[in-house]
């Protein structure tokens, strides 16, 4: 095996052009098992981190999809495109948008931040009965999707710059779970005018505690003879979760699904619970003040 642990998770930045479904190809070859997925899809046009379960690892990844995330990104205004990003088809003619002031600009992404309601790309993965909307797309369907409640908790652009009749905006979002950059961009480019706007790059930094300084690259297709490192379960579920430590018997008793008594910090409701040696026994719900065994760690996988 090529990886440090047989259980846990593995912080990846995925490079341009692959799909998660490849990370996580690369990784079953790589661990020299079946059993990886990952926490959060990324476009194949995007880069930066994917969060890899691998072995029990993997059991942990319902306590990352839902995690805050954030993004850098480049918004072209002037054009909108059929996919809302750089692979679309260009959608009408070209607008000049180098005219926008910094405060006009500042006042349609303040529009864009805080709780709102947005519609997500009609190309994203959300299923439209049973089918993916993308997969609807490109089969010519027209694909009207809802609109969804987001938070986006910081959008803020870095620079700007004049490309032809272009404006690209370089900028740093940092949303809930659920929001699609794409359809920021999209959105911005009505705001502004009806100029249109997609996006030229993405790039995610951070997903819930971890960020891509964390991660490693990817091994390329071929190179298999290689070591990554791979974050236990106890580390990853304590940065995640509230962290509890128990004996030796209450370890034992949440393995056979027995409800010992819970003396951790008030106001927790999902607990990582963790043995002497920081391993993870359980992921636990705290109920009526005793730990209620959600997901129970083998012995053998513990890390």
């Amino acid at each position: 095996m090529a990886v440090t642990r047989a259980h846990g998770i593995c912080l990846l930045d995925k490079p341009q052009e692959w799909t998660s479904h490849d990370v996580v190809g690369r990784m079953r070859r790589v661990a020299a098992t079946r059993k990886v997925g990952h926490a959060g899809t990324l476009d194949p046009m995007a880069t930066g981190l994917l969060v890899a379960g691998i072995g029990q690892g993997t059991r942990l990844l319902t306590y990352l999809v839902g995690a805050d995330k954030t993004y850098t990104a480049t918004i072209r205004v002037g054009q909108a495109t059929t996919t809302d990003d750089a692979e679309g088809e260009a959608l009408g003619e070209a607008v000049d948008a180098t005219g926008f002031s910094d405060e006009r600009v500042a006042s349609a992404v303040s529009a864009l931040t805080g709780e709102i309601m947005q519609v997500p790309s009609a190309v994203s993965a959300i299923k439209v009965d049973g089918q993916r909307a993308y997969a609807r797309v490109r089969a010519g369907e027209d694909v009207q999707l809802a609109a969804r409640p987001i938070t986006v908790h910081e959008f803020k652009v870095l620079t700007r710059r004049e490309e032809g009749p272009f404006l690209d905006l370089d900028v740093e979002v940092s949303c809930s779970s659920g929001t699609y950059i794409r359809a920021l961009a999209r959105d911005l480019g009505q705001a502004l005018d009806g100029s249109g706007a997609h996006l030229t790059a993405l790039r995610r930094t951070q997903v819930g505690p971890f960020t891509v300084a964390q991660a490693s690259p990817v091994p390329p297709r071929g190179e298999d003879d290689v070591t990554l490192p791979v974050m236990g379960l106890g580390e990853t579920a304590a940065a995640v979760l509230t962290p509890v430590s128990v004996s030796e018997a209450d370890a034992r008793a949440l393995t056979f699904g027995q409800k010992p008594e819970y003396t951790g910090p008030a106001g927790a409701e999902t607990v990582a619970v963790l043995d002497a040696e920081g391993r993870l026994v359980s992921i636990a719900q705290v109920r009526a003040g005793k730990l209620a065994p959600k997901l129970v760690i083998p012995e053998e996988a513990r890390s």
